[in-house]
């Protein structure tokens, strides 16, 4: 029988174990909780009834402590987590049973304390794609150093929010092609972007660049992340500088953190490099450091296009390794995320911007076209990976409902 009743098959079986933060229904103390199918299991309670030495760390209301105790703690306490929900101890059964949670009536929360959010630009298929939509007549749809750097921007800390939590209509400044001067009001483009967000254990120190290398000496885990974007704020303010007010209202992140170590079997080698690429981020000879994770996007419960993170051209390694090359410090919490996952298929867009093409050609939905999003609009971001034996790790979800402003 699958321990602890979880169906085989089941993408949070116990070789997936992803972290996250929950309240149970009659309390509201946060915990560190790890999924295990449709239950939540509390790991600092399991740890102290088993005498763990890892208790306190895990009897935090966060996951910070879990982050910043490093790769050798995360390494021994999944070890343990694996031998107490798949083991055969009847004492280890005994008290995982004993703090087990129905997922469906614990409140999810952020699951860490998020530090700094960097946001990059790291899909080949959606820069073209933009270049395209925006630069129509330009000789190559790519800017001349996309090839050369991960291009990013430095996002807002303070308005990532936990899946699930409504979406405020942004409003701010906007200025269309018939518009003799810019108009203020709430956005009227309003789109999302499918992305991959990379979680921050370990800092390192002010001045000392991290190397490609280095990456799971201070990644935790990844998530799922939609990059909210009011494509017309967006479009007013971002000559000369990068994305402002057109992003910085809300960035979503799934409720539970994937450490990299259940993702082993999901590793797989960048697309081939087509220029030569400076010492820093020449990732030849080094082991795997892209990710076989196939999004599916779905608006309104229908989905609309279906992302694969494989075909990423830059790396998160070599995205943290230019993060930190000018000597920029990481913290505990820190977030970058992928940016925009694209395919080369048009069901593989994820963005609005480019399934719509700029909303030319709206989608086709049971609830009426859509060019871009409505007030009351779902947006939810699924996804897995593949896994060691046929099985599948499951990404957590995110979820954000469009409310009006």
């Amino acid at each position: 029988m699958p321990p602890f009743d979880v169906p085989e098959g089941d993408p949070f079986g116990p070789h997936n174990l992803p972290y996250g933060v929950f309240s149970p229904s009659a309390d509201a103390e946060r915990r560190v909780g790890v999924r295990l199918g449709d239950r939540v299991l509390d790991v600092g309670a399991v740890a102290a009834a088993l005498g763990s030495p890892d208790a306190d760390l895990l009897a935090r209301p966060t996951l910070n402590p879990l982050l910043a105790a490093g790769p050798q703690a995360w390494s021994r306490v999944r070890t343990a987590l694996t031998t107490w929900v798949a083991g055969s101890d009847p004492a280890h059964r005994a008290a995982v049973a004993a703090h087990l949670h129905p997922l469906a009536e614990v409140r999810l929360h952020l699951p860490f304390e998020v530090a700094d959010y960097v946001d990059f630009y790291a899909s080949e298929n959606h820069a073209r794609n933009v270049g395209r939509i925006f630069r129509p007549d330009a000789a190559d749809s790519l800017t001349p150093n996309w090839k050369h750097l991960p291009i990013g921007y430095h996002g807002r800390a303070g308005t990532v929010v936990v899946s699930g939590t409504d979406v405020v209509r942004p409003s701010g400044q906007r200025k269309g092609p018939g518009d003799p001067e810019p108009v203020f009001g709430p956005s009227i483009r309003l789109d999302i972007e499918a992305e991959v967000g990379f979680v921050v254990g370990t800092p390192s120190a002010q001045g000392t660049p991290v190397p490609l290398t280095d990456f799971r000496e201070h990644v935790f885990g990844l998530c799922l992340l939609n990059d909210w974007s009011a494509r017309d704020i967006q479009a007013w303010e971002y000559v000369p500088l990068g994305p402002f007010l057109g992003k910085s209202f809300a960035t979503s992140v799934s409720a539970w953190i994937t450490p990299l170590a259940a993702l082993e079997h999901a590793r797989v080698a960048p697309p081939e490099r087509t220029h030569p690429l400076l010492p820093y981020l020449d990732d030849s000879g080094t082991e795997p450091a892209g990710y076989d994770l196939r999004i599916s996007v779905a608006v309104n419960g229908q989905v609309v296009s279906e992302p694969p993170f494989s075909t990423m051209y830059w790396t998160a390694a070599q995205q943290l390794a230019h993060l930190t090359v000018n000597g920029a410090s990481l913290r505990t919490g820190d977030l970058y995320a992928s940016g925009t996952v694209s395919g080369p298929a048009e069901n593989q867009r994820g963005s609005l911007l480019e399934l719509t093409w700029n909303g030319r050609d709206p989608l086709e939905l049971p609830d009426g076209k859509r060019a871009f999003l409505e007030d009351g609009d779902v947006v939810t971001l699924t996804a897995w990976a593949p896994g060691a034996d046929g099985t599948r790790v499951g990404l957590g979800e995110v979820s954000g409902r469009v409310v009006g402003s």
